[in-house]
């Protein structure tokens, strides 16, 4: 047999004692539920008796501020959101282009001649 590592013996031998010394504890569908189970009541809050009033707790203000504060802000963001689109670009260059030329971009209808009256 080759020499091996002494710590390696070790857990070699731990493994044939006991297999799941080196791989660890396998935690897999066994226990009650790790979850609050359903109570009936909306956010697990009892309804208040007639009269008082409810307790908010620290953190609720500072998150209706955050949320609807970014989504006024992404709001105003995207309504002044520059025009990158590929038409608009295309339409400038367009323009610019017939300029230079010398050439008309707006259509003008031709005038047509006046229509005989009858008489």
């Amino acid at each position: 047999m080759p020499a091996t590592h002494p710590q390696l013996l070790r857990a070699l031998q731990a493994t044939r004692s006991h297999p799941r010394a080196i791989v660890g504890h396998r935690f897999a569908s066994h226990g009650a539920p790790h979850y609050n189970e359903p109570g009936g009541w909306l956010f697990g809050e009892k309804p208040l008796p007639p009269g008082q009033k409810r307790v908010k707790e620290d953190w609720e203000n500072i998150w209706y501020v955050g949320m609807f504060g970014t989504m006024l802000a992404a709001a105003v963001l995207l309504y002044y959101k520059p025009d990158t689109s590929i038409q608009t670009w295309a339409l400038k260059e367009a323009k610019q282009r017939m300029e230079a030329r010398g050439e008309k971009y707006k259509y003008e209808p031709p005038s047509s001649p006046p229509s005989p009256s009858p008489s």
